[in-house]
């Protein structure tokens, strides 16, 4: 008799076999029922989607296992990367729908399997591998009958040109996925859910386990992907709905089923690598001016106040907290576009998308939680921000959140005041530990001396002291500079609040800043 472990891996792995009779339905668990509405040959249901969720949450998680063949789990990462579904081969080739697919198979560090199914004229259809498929590169070909789990799909739309040859969204690893706009590299990306990062018990990761990839119709400018997400504490349905373009738009809806009480849990996460930048430049001896997918956490929060904290890459472990009440939105942006502040022909850092959330109704009482870990090199994704309720998600209940993704340049709604565009920190005088701050502020306003008559710098802090506090205006560059010092004392860690304010009333968004050692 099949363990429930082996009967969960058979319903995610294998839903075709599950085309049950009259008979055998009756007789069939609630889970095996549920697996069956959404297999092979049934017609899609969102209902049915959300069912099959709710029973599979009901069941012991069981860890994924994947048998990959040793001639892809021994490839490097760019060897593995030369493994490509040959262009007429892809799903949808040829067919005008706007989009086509990569489905990608195990190999190198990919090695937990996803389903893929497609659904077509509203029929779900099941995608398997097949070698013949695939142009693999300098790698030695894989014989037409070898089995080969997927890990994931890319997804390639007409972001630069007529055709759908540009990558445009990728899911692969765990929960992660990413997306781009027009004229964009990959940079920050973004995860299903996160739980107890930065927890003593240590980091639980979700993974999504299956996909239902809506086939677009005729000419169609956006593409819908169900996903199950799958972990020791949780199991969730998600939607999303993508539109790429000048600005890629993703509509997520998120259905969770706690098997626990999810006490740290993070909605709508992103993640980007920062090593560092004119803020950060302690013990860097690097050509480049700054390397990053993005320069700061931008909040909005529910009472109006836009908020831009620029992020680090500490000594030690840094964790954030912006308390609200049903955020307007957040996001890790990347506001330098020059070249010259980056200097890489490689990376193209200045082309990385900024990613903004915008929740979609109310969230209700929690905080935008910032984490950011040291690291040495820039591999490393270090910098976390997600959306954490401040009540934990109740085991046996089912939890509804919907937001928007904008992966985008710069994010459809900006504060209606003065931008921060530059914080730059290095020694000052008098030795030690003392730092010079200087933080910039941008507006059109600030060309006129006249419109900016009785602005002043509001600069407060916690611990230690400042001095030389100088807010000095530029009209030729449209700018505002406050320049100061920072004494930290005794303290390990100091924190700074700054905004420009004209009788009382703010003239720009507020600047937060972390000082550690």
């Amino acid at each position: 008799m099949p363990s429930r472990r082996d009967l969960l891996v058979s319903l995610l792995a294998a839903p075709a076999t599950l085309a049950l009779g009259r008979a055998a339905f009756a007789q069939a668990t609630p889970l095996q029922a549920a697996a069956a509405a959404v297999a092979d040959g049934q017609a899609i249901s969102r209902d049915a989607l959300i069912a099959f969720a709710r029973e599979v949450s009901k069941t012991p998680y069981q860890a994924p296992r994947a048998d990959v063949p040793r001639a892809l789990a021994q490839l490097n990462l760019e060897q593995y990367r030369q493994i490509r579904m040959k262009p007429e081969q892809r799903v949808w080739a040829g067919e005008n729908r706007g989009f086509v697919l990569d489905l990608l198979p195990a190999g190198n560090v990919f090695t937990t399997p996803v389903t893929i199914r497609t659904v077509d004229g509203g029929i779900i259809r099941d995608k398997r591998f097949s070698a013949e498929q695939y142009d693999f590169g300098g790698n030695p070909p894989l014989a037409a009958d070898t089995t080969v789990p997927f890990t994931g799909f890319r997804t390639y739309a007409a972001l630069n040109g007529q055709a759908a040859a540009d990558e445009a969204l990728v899911f692969q690893g765990a929960s992660l996925f990413r997306a781009l706009a027009k004229g964009q590299v990959f940079g920050v990306m973004a995860r299903g859910l996160i739980l107890n990062v930065a927890e003593a018990q240590g980091e639980e990761f979700p993974s999504f386990r299956a996909f239902w990839i809506e086939r677009p119709g005729a000419g169609a400018s956006s593409i819908v992907v169900h996903a199950l997400l799958d972990s020791d504490s949780v199991t969730g349905l998600y939607r999303f709905a993508v539109r790429p373009g000048d600005s890629t738009v993703c509509d997520v809806e998120v259905t969770l089923f706690p098997r626990v009480d999810l006490q740290h849990v993070g909605i709508a996460p992103m993640t980007a690598n920062y090593l560092f930048a004119p803020n950060d430049r302690t013990n860097v001896d690097d050509v480049r001016g700054g390397v990053h997918d993005a320069q700061g956490l931008q909040v909005w929060n529910g009472n109006g106040e836009w908020i831009w904290r620029p992020v680090t890459n500490p000594e030690t472990l840094q964790v954030s907290a912006f308390v609200d009440q049903n955020p307007r939105g957040f996001g890790l942006l990347q506001r330098d576009r020059r070249f010259e502040a980056f200097n890489d022909l490689d990376a193209r850092f200045e082309r990385r998308p900024s990613v903004w959330i915008e929740p979609l109704g109310e969230w209700g009482q929690g905080q935008v939680q910032l984490v950011e870990i040291p690291v040495n090199d820039e591999m490393n994704r270090n910098i976390l921000a997600y959306w954490r309720p401040r009540v934990p998600l109740a085991r046996g209940g089912e939890h509804f959140f919907t937001y928007r993704m904008h992966w985008c340049w710069a994010p459809p709604e900006r504060p209606p005041l003065a931008a921060v565009t530059a914080t730059r920190t290095g020694r000052a005088q008098g030795g030690g530990r003392r730092r010079k701050f200087l933080v910039d502020f941008a507006s059109d306003e600030f060309a006129d001396p006249a419109k900016v008559a009785g602005l002043k710098a509001s600069l407060t802090h916690q611990r230690g002291r400042v001095a030389n506090v100088d807010g000095r205006l530029v009209p030729d560059l449209k700018l505002y500079r406050v320049a100061f010092d920072l004494d930290p004392e005794a303290a390990n860690q100091v924190e700074l609040r700054l905004v420009l304010e004209r009788e009382g009333q703010p003239q720009s968004e507020t600047w937060l800043y972390r000082w550690t050692p």
